[in-house]
């Protein structure tokens, strides 16, 4: 079934920012530079996201739902999908994305809105694969939880190499674990 015009133009136009926000950064852009880099208006912006804000919401749903639909190609072995997972997630051109991630994050554990709308969806997503709830959602929450913090280490340090060591130590754990 095709998507009405106004949705299809909304992802049309997040792609898009998505695709500027990956080369350009986020930063403290105004909607008016963000729509002029997108060639459209900031009026268009803030018809289909409602604020700067929304917008940025919607970025990070959408990098989420992104890293989400590649659950579907990772190897079967749990540790051998940590690891192909973190090899996905350690890419320096998701930095930017990770960066708006834990900001949005943090200013909706605060409750700030709109941000506090993205909680407890942050966590609860990642344990559904798309079928129906994980066998072991408990693990499934702990990988979640290494993963973020992790990230969180590398976009606050940079150490690609410690970080990187710490997710091998991870999946080496899982491995030993038989999990």
């Amino acid at each position: 079934m095709a998507r009405p015009p106004d949705l299809e133009r909304r992802q049309e136009l997040l792609d898009a920012v998505v695709e500027e926000f990956a080369v350009r950064g986020i930063g403290d852009r105004s909607l008016r530079d963000v729509a002029a880099a997108v060639g459209t208006s900031h009026r268009m912006l803030l018809h289909h996201f409602g604020s700067r804000n929304e917008l940025l919401l919607a970025i990070v749903g959408e990098v989420e739902r992104r890293q989400m639909s590649m659950m579907r190609e990772l190897p079967t072995d749990p540790a051998d999908a940590i690891a192909a997972m973190w090899a996905n997630l350690r890419r320096p051109e998701l930095r930017p994305f990770e960066r708006l991630f834990f900001e949005c994050y943090a200013r909706g554990v605060q409750g700030e809105q709109p941000f506090a709308g993205m909680l407890p969806g942050a966590v609860d997503t990642w344990l559904v694969n798309g079928t129906g709830p994980v066998t072991d959602p408990a693990t499934m929450r702990l990988g979640l939880a290494v993963a973020r913090g992790l990230l969180l280490d590398l976009v606050a340090t940079d150490d690609h190499d410690g970080v990187d060591a710490a997710a091998a130590a991870f999946v080496e754990l899982v491995r030993r674990a038989g999990v």
